[in-house]
């Protein structure tokens, strides 16, 4: 069984529905496990990230998704605590060669959402871990990557609600992305 985590930090709920999507299209590919990993803000001390389990989990998976809103042109401060605390597996290369990729939400089309995704991308180059972008063109009658984004996907939520926002376009091409990474595991772990 192939698995795949998705990873994220939700501050108001908005980036939890995206990963919600993220983690259906992933569970909809054959012999896929999905698992969704919420981070918490409780589990930061003194600005340290320390959740044996969630790291177990991702040790164990074939591929790790991650996920943030975009604040202030990067990833939120509690994702950022994560990453730092994945310092130990950085140095056992524990997650050498797993897939990753990644997503994130903000109010505007732009909000400087790239850099998360760079960021997202830089620790998973940091970790030997192969990336796996969102090939869609956006010209489409179905709305999917309608902000136009490759590294990953991109979704928009300002004030609304959770129910209306990210909304169902900014979904779908979330569920698209956790299909693609999920196919491409499934590949790996067959030729392994």
């Amino acid at each position: 069984m192939t698995t795949v985590s998705i990873v994220y930090f939700s501050g108001s709920g908005h980036t939890m529905k995206l990963a919600e999507a993220v983690a259906r299209g992933a569970a909809a590919v054959p012999h896929v496990t999905a698992h969704l990993v919420s981070l918490d803000g409780n589990d930061i001390a003194q600005g340290r990230y320390q959740n044996d389990a969630v790291l177990a989990q991702l040790d164990r998976s074939d591929a790790i998704i991650f996920g943030s809103p975009t604040y202030m042109g990067g990833p939120a401060a509690q994702f950022k605590a994560f990453a730092d605390a994945t310092a130990g597996r950085w140095y056992q290369r524990s997650w050498l060669d797993k897939l990753a990729a990644g997503f994130t939400v903000s109010s505007g089309p732009s909000g400087d959402k790239l850099s998360t995704l760079h960021y997202f991308f830089t620790l998973a180059m940091q970790h030997g871990m192969l990336w796996i972008g969102f090939p869609e063109t956006p010209m489409n009658d179905r709305g999917v990557n309608r902000l136009s984004s490759y590294s990953g996907v991109m979704a928009m939520a300002g004030q609304e609600p959770v129910d209306e926002a990210p909304n169902s376009a900014d979904k779908l091409t979330g569920e698209l992305l956790g299909q693609r990474v999920a196919t491409m595991a499934g590949k790996l772990r067959a030729q392994s």
